[in-house]
């Protein structure tokens, strides 16, 4: 039976909660992530600077879709739960990240990290102003419960017809 996204979803949330720190490396591409999982590790992440590098580019001046589309590949290489790095939402406001972590849970992923550093790291305000932030960050936990229950309800009508057909 395939892992599905709730299944890694609850592994990772289980790793949080234990009694211990765990250790969560970064993968920098599908190969790496099958070398990581077989090593035994529970987890997967990525961060902005591995996936920059695997599209041969700088840190920062990636896209969502970019990123989006590497992590999908890393999520289909492995049966571990997989945190991306979504650099700070890629978008001007709050409605922008959560459509950023939308598509986030649609490609699989189970974890993100969200930062509080202004895209464009302007000297004169290199970081967003703690109610932006705050902000951001909760349009972004919003956006993740709606995909989950979104998932959950997709699944529930897939399996419907098949209990139907069975009787």
């Amino acid at each position: 039976m395939p892992v599905t996204q709730l299944d890694k979803g609850n592994s990772f949330r289980a790793l949080h909660q234990g009694t211990r720190a765990f250790v969560i490396p970064n993968a920098w591409d599908a190969g790496s992530a099958r070398v990581l999982a077989g090593l035994g590790f529970a987890a997967i992440a990525t961060s902005s600077y591995a996936t920059a590098g695997a599209y041969g580019t700088r840190d920062g001046r990636i896209t969502r879709d970019q990123v989006l589309a590497h992590a999908r590949a890393i999520v289909d290489a492995t049966d571990l739960p997989v945190s991306v790095d979504l650099e700070s939402g890629f978008g001007a406001t709050a409605n922008d990240v959560a459509e950023t972590y939308r598509h986030a849970a649609a490609v699989g992923l189970v974890g993100a990290t969200i930062e509080d550093a202004t895209p464009t790291s302007r000297k004169d305000k290199p970081l967003f102003d703690i109610g932006e932030a705050t902000e951001r960050v909760a349009a972004a936990v919003a956006a993740t419960r709606q995909a989950r229950i979104s998932v959950h309800a997709h699944r529930a009508r897939r399996r419907l017809p098949a209990r139907q057909h069975r009787s």
